[in-house]
Order: structure tokens, then C-alpha cells, then sequence
């Protein structure tokens, strides 16, 4: 379901009415009987990452943002960066700028799951997948941060008008020190006899030393330069505190910011996920009555009006200076225009297209990889990144996501401790088996309230801090009230939870 409240009243409704029909339910199973899903939702976290990242290889968990990335084998002496930890051993690894997979070749040993310190150690030459946080990079033209309600100078006032006054100021003080040097007065007095003398309101100085009459005059001379200063001034700060309360305009000097086009279903929870990994992001859209203008109204996020294949558009929104495009309109064609005239005012520049033709998607992937082969391209369609958590959920809510290694795959699950003797009772180190299963973070929220679901996205209203606690000391001793976030093969995690052998064996193959 699209809408977020309406998905959540009927889930409440269809578990009171379980409730109503068998009054002795499970209340454990009554957590799971019923998932409401958007393919906006379990989309956003992919196409957001694919932006920041370069990747859609990601799970989300309690708000935290997690991907998977390939990293290349160290050089000899160099020890590989595990992130949160090593998830798997490569087969085989690749630079390749698109992303393309390492294959399996003859003769080489397929990946290694969930590998321990020793299997880690020893893998000379081999490639890992870590699993590690999304942020965004900063860098010194992206450190103006797009935060809400916060007017900063340079949207007030411009560049120029910004050096007028400093020149003003100058002038006023200049003035103040030669009455002071002049007159002998305090220089409080000094400085107050000049103002007046700026603002045409002292009387004239006659029969007064000669300095003293030089000083207002040129006092007089500066009052006339500084009206029309502080005329565009006041007229800037007024469009600017108007602006604010509509819509805001790329700041000038922004850098190193996402570029979303399309403020549809899909736009707008995107541009919900970056404000929340507090990524500076700028908005392009041609109907100003979309549905996601009043979001970026309230997040205080730039939007440009107009068609992006229209001349100056991209480049209002500072695309020389971008980070990525994000191409989510319904258009399949305008998707591509805009990233072919991006890349043509930024030839590196990452770019992410939603596209729903496979056969149309592919061609462009590798137009565009051959074109430029410098830069970043990513085609991806919702129902293909909505597909996996639709199935995870059909599992259960303990699924949070799946990320692929190679021909493997990797599931990520929250399970309570309580009933699960390869957990209970054992320290975090004893409960690791290798190939099969890792824990990965401890949830610290109480048990009356934690999310039923980590793997949803959060729910509307303010910021809520997560939960889980990642960096686990090997020596923690699970406890039945425990719930763990863990990393498990398809084999692993049906033996984890107790399922048939012969199950397992129907699914893998």
C-alpha cells in the first residue's frame, strides 16, 4: 500500500481481528501475521544508496542504512578494512566502474560466506565484502549543509552586496578613527558624531576647523553610497525570508550535493531517506503541485520548477558541481535525456535512471559505461528492488533483506535469543559459525518498545535514534530477552530456526 497510515491501520485491523477469531492466538505469531508493504518504501533505501554509494546492495535496520562492498585484495603488507565486518571471501573481484560482478571462472574456488578470522587471514589474493554504514562523503564544497530552519548569510544576501557592505562598513569605521584622531573626543563620542554625520541628521559644521568640516563632508559622501546598499539589502533579505517559506532556490556555492529528479511516490520517499542521512540534496520538477513539494517545503530542501529538458534547469540546480543524479520520474525517456545532458555538463558524474524496459535499461547501461567510462551508471526499477523484501516478508518479519554474492546470498534476520539453544546462553564469539550464521548488533530497546519490523522504513514524525548497538564485545553473553540482528546463508538460518533439513535442500537447489 502506498499511504503509510492507511498501511498501518489495516495491519492493526487485521490483528485485532485474528484476535477476535481465535482469542488464545500467540501473541508471537500474531507479530507476523500481518505485513503491509510499498514498493516506494523498500525501493528508496536502494536507489538512495545507489546515489551515495554506488551500490543497491543494502539492508536497512532500525533507520541505520547498510551496504555490502567489494573490496580489492590488499597489497602485501596492507591488511583489508573489514568495516562492521567481513562478510564474505570473492571468488573473483573487478574494477569495473558498473558494478559487474566477479564470476566464477573453472578452477577457482566459489565465494566464502561468513568466513572467520583464520579463513580471513589466510586468503591472500582474495577480494572481501564488508558490510559497513552508508554516509555521505563531505568534502569542503559540500560542508553547507541544507538544514531545516536554518537561513544562512549567503542565501540573505549576495556575494557582491555582501562586499559592498564590508566596504561600507570600512568606510564608517575609517571616518570614526580620523574624527577621533582629529577632535580628541571619546572615541564612543567619535563614532557617534560620524554616524550622524553618515545619516545627514547633525547640523552642519560651520565655523569649525577645517578637518572637522573635510570629515563631514566626506561623512556626507559615504551617507549617499550607503542608502542604495541598504535599499537592495533590505529588498534581498525580504525575497529571501519570502522564499523561505515556500520554496528555496540552490544556494550558491553548493557542491557536492544529489540531484533528484522527480518529486512522484518514488521522489518523494528518496528524498525522505537522504534529508534523513542528512545529504545535501536538490529537487527538480516541473509540476509544481507534485506530490512531494510540500515535503521538500518542510525539509527546507532547494527545488527547481521547470522541465528538466529545458536549457538552464540542470544547470540551476548547480549540476556542474553535483555529486549524482537521481532519475525518477515515470518517463523512461526523460530519465534518459536528463542524464545524457547531465553528463554533458559533467562528463564523471554518477548517475542512477529508473528505468521499467530490461532490455531498454541494458542498452543504456552499456552505451553509457562505454561513453563514459569514467563515471558511474546505474539503471534500476522498482519492482525489481521491491521484489526481494515482498518475499523476505512472505518469510516472515525477521527478514531484513538479502544481498547477493555472486551466486550466493546472504540474509540478513532479527531473531529473539529466547528459545534458540545455538544462541542462548553463549557469548557472542561462542554463538558464530562460520559458513552458516553471525551476529552482527544487539538491539538495546526493551522489549515493549521495540519495532516489530526493523526492516521498515521509519515511521513519520521525528527522528528516532536506532537502537542497535553494532560493535558487540566478543565476550557478551546472549540473554533470552535479547533480539539480535544476524548475517546468515539460506542453510544456515533454516537450521538456526529449526526447520526440516529437507526443506532447505528443496530451496537451495
Amino acid at each position: 500500500m502506498t499511504t503509510r497510515s492507511l498501511g498501518q491501520h489495516l495491519e492493526e485491523l487485521l490483528d485485532q481481528a485474528a484476535i477476535v477469531a481465535e482469542p488464545g492466538i500467540d501473541l508471537r505469531k500474531l507479530a507476523s501475521s500481518t505485513t503491509v508493504l510499498s514498493d516506494a518504501d523498500t525501493a528508496a533505501p536502494a536507489l538512495a544508496a545507489s546515489a551515495v554509494a554506488g551500490t543497491s546492495k543494502v539492508v536497512q535496520a532500525d533507520g541505520l542504512l547498510l551496504r555490502a562492498v567489494e573490496r580489492t585484495p590488499p597489497r602485501r603488507g596492507q591488511v583489508a578494512d573489514p568495516g562492521l565486518c567481513t562478510l564474505a571471501l570473492l571468488s573473483a573481484t573487478t574494477s569495473d566502474p558498473a558494478g559487474a560482478e566477479g564470476a566464477e571462472s573453472s578452477g577457482d574456488r566459489g565465494p566464502q560466506l561468513l568466513p572467520d578470522e583464520r579463513a580471513v587471514a589466510s586468503a591472500a589474493g582474495r577480494g572481501i565484502v564488508a558490510l559497513e554504514a552508508v554516509a555521505h562523503t563531505d568534502t569542503a564544497g559540500s560542508r553547507q549543509r541544507l538544514a531545516a530552519g536554518v537561513l544562512p548569510m549567503a542565501s540573505l544576501f549576495s556575494r557582491r552586496l555582501r562586499w559592498s557592505l564590508a566596504g561600507m562598513a570600512a568606510a564608517v569605521g575609517a571616518l570614526a578613527v580620523a574624527s577621533w584622531l582629529t577632535t580628541g573626543d571619546h572615541p564612543l563620542h567619535a563614532a557617534y558624531i560620524t554616524l550622524l554625520d553618515i545619516f545627514a541628521i547633525n547640523d552642519p559644521a560651520v565655523g569649525a576647523p577645517t578637518q572637522r568640516q573635510v570629515l563631514q563632508i566626506l561623512s556626507g559622501f559615504v551617507g549617499l553610497l550607503l542608502l542604495p546598499v541598504l535599499v537592495a539589502a533590505a529588498l534581498e533579505a525580504l525575497g529571501a525570508f519570502r522564499t523561505a517559506t515556500v520554496l528555496r532556490r540552490p544556494p550558491r556555492g553548493l557542491s557536492g550535493h544529489v540531484i533528484l529528479l522527480g518529486l512522484g511516490k518514488i521522489g518523494t520517499r528518496v528524498l525522505s531517506r537522504l534529508r534523513e542521512l542528512e545529504i545535501p540534496v536538490v529537487c527538480v520538477e516541473h509540476d509544481p503541485q507534485a506530490r512531494g513539494i510540500a515535503l521538500a517545503r518542510t525539509l527546507r530542501v532547494p527545488v527547481v520548477i521547470g522541465d528538466v529538458t529545458d536549457e538552464g534547469v540542470l544547470e540551476a540546480a548547480r549540476a556542474g558541481r553535483a555529486h549524482a543524479l537521481l532519475a525518477l520520474t515515470s518517463s523512461d525517456t526523460t530519465n534518459l535525456e536528463a542524464a545524457l545532458y547531465a553528463r554533458a555538463v559533467k562528463p564523471d558524474l554518477r548517475t542512477v535512471l529508473r528505468l521499467y524496459e530490461d532490455d531498454f535499461a541494458t542498452a543504456v547501461h552499456r552505451t553509457l559505461r562505454a561513453a563514459h567510462p569514467a563515471a558511474l551508471t546505474r539503471s534500476r526499477s522498482v519492482t525489481h528492488l521491491a521484489a526481494p523484501a515482498f518475499a523476505g516478508a512472505a518469510m516472515g518479519r525477521q527478514i531484513l533483506g538479502a544481498i547477493p554474492v555472486e551466486r550466493r546470498v546472504l540474509l540478513f534476520a532479527a531473531v529473539d535469543v529466547a528459545g534458540h539453544p545455538h544462541l542462548e546462553g553463549r557469548t557472542v564469539a561462542e554463538s558464530f559459525r562460520a559458513g552458516a550464521w553471525r551476529v552482527l548488533a544487539l538491539d538495546t530497546a526493551s522489549p515493549q518498545d521495540r519495532r516489530p519490523d526493523l526492516a521498515s522504513a521509519p515511521a513519520e514524525g521525528p527522528p528516532r535514534q536506532s537502537g542497535l548497538i553494532w560493535d558487540l564485545h566478543p565476550g557478551y553473553v546472549l540473554k533470552p530477552e535479547d533480539r539480535v540482528v544476524l548475517a546468515a546463508t539460506r542453510r544456515g538460518l533454516a537450521e538456526l530456526l529449526g526447520r526440516g533439513e529437507a526443506a532447505t535442500s528443496r530451496r537451495d537447489g
